[in-house]
């Protein structure tokens, strides 16, 4: 189940979300631009292992040093494949545009810090004796899925859904879509940690993903701009049949 659009209307160009893309993607073509030994060197750096910061000794004995927070954040512009990379920017850019909208560029980049970090600190904290290297944005988009799933949760989403060859599209609230997405890693991480499903799930970041959402829908009620802030949508922006919330009203966008 792919999402292909939303109802929600901005009025403003999203100029962070796109800038956010832009940047994950030349991090990625550094990051495999590497010869293997150093992009090895590169992510054991940059990426996060919990252990190293729980077993300082361990760390110590592979080169990494326990004291330097700074994978908690530069994680989260890494990634492990371009299937990786392309499927994060993609939620990204779905969900991105709406949030950046409602706080504001620097606002909106703040908040994306803080939800990779509270993501990378999920992650650590329940996979504290981890020695693999975890990567990718999309702890941090799980931040601005949940702000998404608060503010417009009855808002629409196109969604594709491929059976065989035949694409069939269909709308959804986002309750609903992204109301499934959280309850399918919350069964996902909890089923890690009274199994060993490492091996199974591939290796998937569960916690990252819930720490992240959960960050993302309690900081949205203290960052959130007044609605004092906004200008007025003016009658050409949005979707029609749709409020700028993203609610099909039935009559048309402005009734």
């Amino acid at each position: 189940m792919f999402p292909i659009s939303t109802t929600v209307a901005t009025r403003y160009a999203p100029v962070v979300t796109w800038s956010l893309i832009l940047l994950n993607v030349f991090v990625f073509l550094i990051q495999w631009s590497l010869p293997e030994p150093g992009r090895d060197i590169f992510i054991d750096y940059y990426a996060l292992i919990p252990a190293r910061f729980f077993y300082p000794e361990w760390a110590a004995a592979v080169g990494l040093k326990s004291s330097v927070y700074l994978p908690f954040v530069t994680n989260i512009f890494l990634h492990g494949g371009w299937l990786h990379l392309i499927l994060n920017m993609w939620m990204l850019a779905i969900f991105g545009p709406a949030i950046e909208d409602r706080l504001g560029g620097a606002r909106y980049l703040l908040f994306y810090i803080i939800c990779g970090i509270g993501a990378s600190a999920a992650h650590a904290y329940v996979n504290a004796s981890s020695t693999i290297p975890s990567l990718g944005a999309s702890g941090a988009i799980a931040g601005v899925m949940g702000a998404y799933m608060r503010l417009f949760p009855l808002s629409r989403i196109l969604v594709l859904i491929p059976v065989f060859i035949f694409p069939f599209f269909f709308e959804m609230h986002a309750a609903f879509f992204v109301g499934l997405w959280f309850f399918l890693q919350l069964a996902q991480g909890l089923g890690d940690l009274f199994s060993d499903m490492t091996s199974l799930t591939g290796g998937i970041a569960w916690w990252a993903h819930i720490g992240g959402f959960v960050a993302g829908w309690l900081l949205i009620g203290f960052m959130r701009q007044g609605s004092d802030n906004y200008r007025k949508y003016h009658r050409d922006e949005g979707v029609h049949g749709f409020l700028p919330d993203g609610r099909r009203t039935g009559k048309g966008p402005w009734s």
